[in-house]
């Protein structure tokens, strides 16, 4: 009974604690509904204020914004008013001046009217005056007519034809004159610049020949260097090119080639062979070898010099190369480097003379001849050549014409190309400046007189100042004056195709004529 008690009072004690928790647990529940009811209160009282400060914010924010967006309308409304008004004030100052430039033109309208009435007015009294003219001056003329007994159509003729003769005969008188008068002053000038351009040159005489001479330090070193059975002259006559004379000159071998550069080369070979003193077939070949690579680099460095001396910039290399070559050629026993070299000054100081650039003058005179100089045989012309080889190497238009045109092969464009060819004539033509045989030197003056003795009316001819000049006396009965200028451009023709001369040829033609009576 007691177990059973104390269950009983376990389980009204349990449902009285469960009791009193349900009780605490409403309660707990009531006080948080009250705090939560509380809470929300405020919330909704805070966000109610919050939403007033807002609202008067934003109303505050609109109301500044359409006083700012107000103030911005007025001053667009004010300035589209200003600019209406300046039109308007504009278009009032047009309309004012439109109505003075209309009233102006009437006014002008109104004077020109009247001065056109005016001017038919009068080109009808001149026109009424011109008829009494007409008429008066075919009466006059009929007058004179009847007193001269001549027309008027002939007396203009014979009038209009005296005027023509006298006209003409001023007119020749006139051209005449001022021909002379340039001829004259033209050649003073030029024989002024050429003299001084001359003057100030020196040169050296022509000294250049196709053989070289090996002199030798006993007559014993032939034999070496002839070998046995003459091999080793053989073998440096194929590796050089070059005939080797060994005949009784004492102490002394003749090298004989048309060539420079294999002469030359020949000669420092046979030096290096003799001064070393093994001579042999095998030994030849590599001395040849190693003297013409000195050779080549020596055509180089005075290729160098020269353009260097002569203050020429800007060559090309194969150029330098070509003037190096010119060393070793020569044109009727002149050496082509110092003809070349005298004519690139010549054609500095002409330039100068002429006010013309100086150093592009130098330049066409240094490169004019360097057609002369090809490793091989070649049927164009040297001028052409030349030409042609400054155009690939990109000398300039007026260098390359001046090269082309010295020979007058091409024709000459600029001041540069008769600078070039008279400083060539110049340089080739003085005294002592080329060799020539005597005999081909008689036979061109020969050829020079029957050219011109090919030709009708030729009484005599002369080839004087060397073959600088022929004279051609004419006779006068078969050729007239004018007949004569025309022989001396068909006889300097002649020669310029015909022959070939260094420098220039004058022909002069003499016509003369004689009366001659004897009194007793």
């Amino acid at each position: 009974m007691e177990i059973l008690l104390n269950i009983v009072i376990g389980l009204v004690g349990v449902a009285i604690g469960f009791a009193i928790a349900k009780q605490l647990e409403r309660k707990r529940a009531s006080q948080t509904i009250k705090n939560a009811k509380k809470t929300a209160a405020n919330i909704l009282k805070e966000a109610k204020s919050e939403g007033e400060s807002i609202k008067k914010d934003k109303i505050l924010q609109a109301k500044e914004k359409f006083i700012e967006l107000k103030s911005e309308h007025e001053k667009v409304i004010l300035s589209r008013d200003k600019k209406m008004n300046d039109a308007e004030k504009r278009i009032r100052d047009k309309e004012s001046q439109v109505s003075g430039e209309l009233s102006k033109n009437k006014k002008i309208n109104k004077e020109f009217d009247e001065k056109l009435a005016d001017y038919n007015h009068r080109v009808e009294y001149l026109e009424k005056k011109q008829e009494e003219i007409d008429k008066l001056h075919n009466s006059q003329i009929q007058q004179l007519e009847v007193i001269s007994g001549l027309s008027a159509d002939e007396a203009k003729a014979q009038l209009s034809e005296a005027l023509k003769d006298s006209a003409r005969t001023d007119a020749m008188a006139l051209i005449q004159d001022t021909v002379e008068e340039a001829k004259l002053t033209a050649q003073q000038e030029a024989k002024k610049i050429i003299i001084t351009t001359i003057q100030r040159i020196g040169t050296e005489e022509a000294v250049e020949n196709c053989v070289s001479v090996f002199n030798l330090e006993s007559d014993d070193v032939k034999g070496r260097i002839i070998g046995r059975e003459g091999r080793n002259i053989r073998a440096l006559e194929a590796a050089t090119g070059v005939e080797i004379i060994v005949d009784d000159t004492p102490e002394a071998i003749i090298l004989s080639c048309f060539d420079s550069v294999r002469r030359e080369v020949a000669r420092l070979s046979l030096h290096k062979l003799v001064t070393d003193g093994r001579i042999h077939p095998a030994r030849i070949e590599e001395v040849v070898k190693k003297t013409r690579k000195q050779i080549d680099e020596e055509i180089i460095d005075i290729g160098k010099r020269t353009v260097i001396d002569l203050g020429i910039h800007g060559l090309n290399p194969e150029l330098i190369k070509l003037v190096g070559r010119m060393k070793y050629r020569s044109s009727y026993g002149q050496n082509l480097l110092q003809h070349s070299r005298e004519v690139a000054k010549l054609c500095g100081v002409m330039a100068s003379e002429l006010g013309i650039n100086p150093k592009l003058a130098k330049r066409a005179g240094l490169l004019h001849d360097i057609g002369k100089v090809p490793e091989m045989e070649t049927e164009v012309p040297h001028a052409i050549l030349g030409m042609q080889w400054a155009e690939k190497h990109g000398e300039k238009p007026e260098v390359c014409n001046a090269i082309g045109a010295h020979h007058d092969e091409i024709e000459m464009n600029s001041l540069l190309s008769p600078i070039v060819q008279v400083c060539d004539a110049i340089s080739g033509a003085r005294p002592g400046a080329r060799r020539q045989v005597l005999d081909s030197y008689i036979q061109r003056l020969k050829d020079l007189e029957e050219i011109a003795f090919g030709f009708g009316g030729v009484k005599k001819a002369y080839a004087i100042q060397a073959g600088r000049e022929l004279r051609v006396i004419v006779e006068s009965e078969k050729v007239s004056d004018e007949k004569a200028n025309n022989l001396s451009f068909e006889i300097s023709q002649k020669i310029q195709t015909d022959m070939t001369y260094p420098g220039q040829v004058k022909v002069t033609v003499i016509r003369e004529t004689r009366a001659v009576n004897i009194a007793k």
